[in-house]
């Protein structure tokens, strides 16, 4: 029973810490997203999807790396933070299993 209360107060914690560690991680994909479509197009501004004077394949292609690059650095964020929770406390921050969503 203390254990059940120990994790379910742990997921609380570990919210805000969380919170701060997507934020970061956002900033860092934003960072390498930039860097790759510079490598891909030679182009510092990606295109957007209101972009009247990009086509559809360009306005794809970079949505499709923004994403892959946005959910790489989260999931790898999301581990690194749960962890450091569990080599810290001995306890998973998350207490149920599954997917985020």
């Amino acid at each position: 029973m203390a254990k059940n209360k120990t994790k379910k107060k742990l997921s609380l914690t570990y919210k805000p810490v969380g919170f701060v560690m997507s934020w970061a991680g956002g900033a860092l994909a934003g960072l390498a997203f930039r860097k790759a479509w510079m490598a891909i197009r030679h182009e510092e501004d990606a295109p957007d999807a209101l972009d009247r004077d990009r086509g559809w394949g360009e306005v794809l292609l970079a949505a499709a790396v923004q994403g892959a690059i946005f959910a790489v650095v989260r999931s790898a964020v999301d581990r690194t933070g749960a962890k450091a929770i569990e080599r810290s406390t001995g306890v998973w921050p998350v207490a149920e299993k599954g997917g985020r969503d």
